[in-house]
């Protein structure tokens, strides 16, 4: 079963405003067995749409367009719809209603305008939109199905997890696919894929595997394909297991989840807390905590101590520490972390510094010298890296191996 995504906007196209909407329908339609053939993006031209979307109707058995349902004279989805099915605008009565409720909910008075927006291509099946005014739409045409949705990513994802999957799982026989994925973080996708390339060898016709590297970290995704679930799991979860044990201590997680969620579900499964310590990562460790759910149940807290005052007066860093051995050291990541420890009370905690770049290098220590720290009140570990010249990337770089260390210290 193939599927084909159309987004449409000048926004997208001048770099105005990023895609997400492709990524993440991408993903919910593979875990229900729909594989995504092409993706395109397209401007806001009427000649532009209609090639597009006949294109795509060559090509896959689903279309998804997102975006041009809005109340301005740019957004000309709809009515490019209704030339592509040479069909007539209708007014929709839920469509209506569901715009008056909304402008009543708001006390605001509803414009032509807006009761436009309850205009549909009249061989569509309107999808209620309960987050804004323009309604999705549902085409079967030919054989082909066709799914507009609006742009907005909040109110195309409702649609898409309430109504639209639903709806093509109850319309359409689909395959059984299976995903199992092993987070490994250290090592480089080549000496992954070396490693275990004889069990690579060994995978079945239905079975792949997929390497997919992010800066300091690869994910191994097991996909199995069938027909009938029969036995399925049980093959994946057999390879699966070579996998990890050939890969060994790399491996940090067999589910999809980044790694600081590996560390969030540990520790607080174990009642353990977490202080940081940052310098050259500016707070960025304590984002990607604390952008999860329930990140406080285990995480304190911490400091940006990026100058060296307030590495000596927030961590206790001794003035002679730094004098003599300078920020970026051994010595001072010790310091920071025991004293992240100390002062925040924590169970264990994380220290970074070094430099980031792209300025700020010597010769004894060049922009990406990295030293790590983590501890708990038994131990530490401190470790020297030497990332690139690339100031974001060694702030992520920075991360990753921090979390790994934490990883490897916790379990």
């Amino acid at each position: 079963m193939l599927a084909e995504i159309i987004t449409i906007g000048d926004e997208i196209l001048i770099g105005q405003i990023v895609d997400t909407n492709s990524a993440w329908m991408a993903q919910k339609l593979n875990e229900e067995g729909i594989r995504v053939k092409q993706i395109s993006s397209v401007s806001d031209d009427r000649q532009h749409i209609l090639t597009a979307l006949a294109e795509a109707a060559s090509r896959a058995d689903i279309i998804f367009i997102t975006g041009g349902l809005g109340p301005t004279k740019d957004d000309i989805t709809k009515q490019t719809l209704a030339e592509y099915f040479n069909v007539k605008l209708v007014l929709n009565d839920d469509a209506l209603n569901n715009v008056l409720n909304i402008f009543e909910r708001y006390n605001r008075p509803l414009l032509e305008v807006n009761r436009k927006q309850a205009e549909v291509p009249e061989n569509c099946e309107i999808i209620l939109n309960n987050n804004g005014t323009a309604p999705g739409m549902w085409f079967n045409v030919d054989g082909k199905i066709y799914v507009s949705m609006p742009g907005v990513p909040f109110e195309m994802k409702y649609m898409m997890e309430e109504t639209v999957i639903p709806k093509l799982k109850a319309t359409l026989k689909l395959p059984v696919i299976i995903h199992k994925t092993i987070l490994t973080v250290g090592e480089g996708e080549s000496f992954l894929a070396e490693k275990i390339a004889d069990i690579e060898n060994e995978l079945p016709a239905n079975i792949k595997l997929a390497y997919l590297p992010k800066m300091g970290q690869v994910r191994l995704r097991l996909s199995a394909y069938s027909d009938g679930e029969t036995s399925l799991n049980d093959k994946l979860e057999e390879f699966a297991s070579r996998i990890v044990e050939r890969v060994g201590h790399n491996v940090v997680a067999q589910e999809d989840i980044p790694l600081e969620k590996v560390i969030q579900n540990y520790m607080t499964d174990k009642g353990l807390t977490l202080s940081v310590a940052e310098s050259c990562t500016g707070g960025y460790v304590s984002h990607l905590i604390t952008q999860h759910e329930g990140s406080s149940q285990f995480f304190l807290g911490g400091a940006v101590t990026y100058s060296n005052d307030l590495k000596e007066n927030t961590l206790g860093v001794k003035n002679e520490t730094l004098y003599q051995f300078g920020a970026v050291s051994q010595e001072t990541v010790t310091e920071m972390v025991e004293g992240a420890l100390r002062q925040f009370k924590s169970d264990y905690a994380l220290a970074i510094t070094g430099i980031a770049g792209p300025g700020g290098g010597t010769h004894e220590k060049p922009v990406g010298t990295v030293w790590i720290a983590v501890a708990n009140a038994n131990k530490t570990v401190v470790k020297k890296f030497t990332f690139g010249n690339k100031r974001l990337q060694n702030i992520e770089r920075s991360a990753v191996a921090a979390f790994f260390m934490l990883i490897t210290l916790l379990k």
